[in-house]
């Protein structure tokens, strides 16, 4: 995504970076009519499409992430709403990023610092 790179996946990485920045200036431009603009950041989401990889392939996303926990759809549902509402009328050019606290951790061995 737009936060870490992964070998072969620049094109990916690129894509969620001119999101962004697509994002930051409509957030810009629209202030002045006093609409907010805002990006949810999903980390790995526990979807049927990641379930599909395994057990173990879920263990091993679960143990980089200092949560221990995969999000769920519902998870950035709430992020999404409370986004949308007046609460967060405040809130404009941001970005939130649901990841579990992956990105984080300066080392792949941040569990065993503890």
């Amino acid at each position: 995504g737009p936060i870490t790179g992964y070998p072969g996946w620049a094109h990916y990485g690129a894509s969620k970076a001119a999101q962004l920045g697509f994002m930051r200036s409509a957030a810009v431009e629209l202030a002045k009519y006093k609409i907010t603009v805002n990006a949810v950041s999903p980390g790995n989401v526990l979807t049927e499409g990641l379930t599909a990889l395994g057990e173990q392939y879920l263990d091993n996303v679960r143990s980089v992430l200092p949560l221990g926990e995969i999000g769920t759809p519902r998870d950035i549902g709430f992020a999404a709403l409370f986004l949308a509402s007046h609460e967060a009328g405040f809130i404009t050019g941001q970005t939130i990023v649901l990841d579990g606290g992956q990105v984080l951790p300066e080392t792949p061995d941040f569990r065993t610092a503890w």
